[in-house]
């Protein structure tokens, strides 16, 4: 091998081994998190690990990506006829029922779109703020919870086909912040915009208890597209289907 090419191989095998030294060095300052140099290879929820946002939200400074990533609001494919459909994402966390109404938990993660969506059209008849109390996760009874030691949330009333429908945005200890865009009077359609939970959280819609779900604990739901309620359980309250 002749001097220049042994040069050349050397000069290489450094570059090589500089590329990777700070590969690994930019990855070791971000530790235990990912480096941004395989966010395009990961999952949102790799991609921001779930201690890493509470992190953020904690100290009240968030990365410039991720709230990017956090404001989408895709176009939905509202499904025609009178079906009641989810009035946001997430998964199906509890369905329930207490004096005469049910309750239909969804559980919000930070990854999932934090707009909400009318699950039927109707008039807003009042925009209700309930609750004194942050609470950390979605605790099984906090829908039932009244006055003190409620979780902060704002209860949408509709008027509708089937009959008065409450939404429940609720917050945590993490999700501070709602906002609710419709006012009372305002005539809405099904799957239109609500509002939004800033950082996770909880939807609860509030039903009559004669209604018969079409979603089971567990199933993932997408606001204003999956289907709560199918139109043929109107007649169960009297309604038109």
């Amino acid at each position: 091998m002749t001097l220049f090419k042994a040069i050349k191989v050397v000069f290489w095998q450094i570059a090589i081994l500089a590329v990777c030294g700070m590969v690994i060095g930019y990855w070791a300052l971000r530790f235990p998190y990912p480096s941004p140099l395989i966010f395009d290879l990961l999952s949102p929820n790799k991609r921001w690990p779930t201690q890493q946002v509470s992190d953020w939200v904690t100290s009240g400074n968030i990365d410039e990506g991720f709230m990017t990533f956090f404001y989408r609001d895709p176009d939905r494919s509202i499904p025609a006829g009178n079906d009641m459909v989810a009035p946001a994402d997430g998964s199906i966390r509890y369905i329930d029922e207490k004096d005469g109404v049910k309750y239909v938990v969804i559980a919000l993660t930070f990854w999932d779109v934090h707009v909400q969506r009318s699950p039927v059209a109707g008039i807003v008849v009042k925009v209700e703020d309930q609750g004194d109390t942050l609470m950390d996760g979605e605790a099984y009874n906090m829908v039932y919870l009244k006055e003190k030691m409620s979780p902060v949330q704002k209860i949408i009333h509709i008027q509708s086909d089937w009959g008065l429908i409450k939404v429940r945005l609720i917050t945590s200890a993490l999700a501070r912040r709602i906002e609710v865009w419709p006012k009372v009077g305002d005539k809405i359609e099904k799957g239109q915009r609500l509002g939004r939970i800033h950082l996770g959280s909880t939807v609860v819609v509030d039903v009559p208890d004669q209604l018969t779900p079409a979603v089971n604990i567990g199933d993932i739901v997408v606001a204003g597209e999956s289907i709560l309620f199918k139109a043929d359980e109107l007649k169960k309250i009297g309604g038109e289907k």
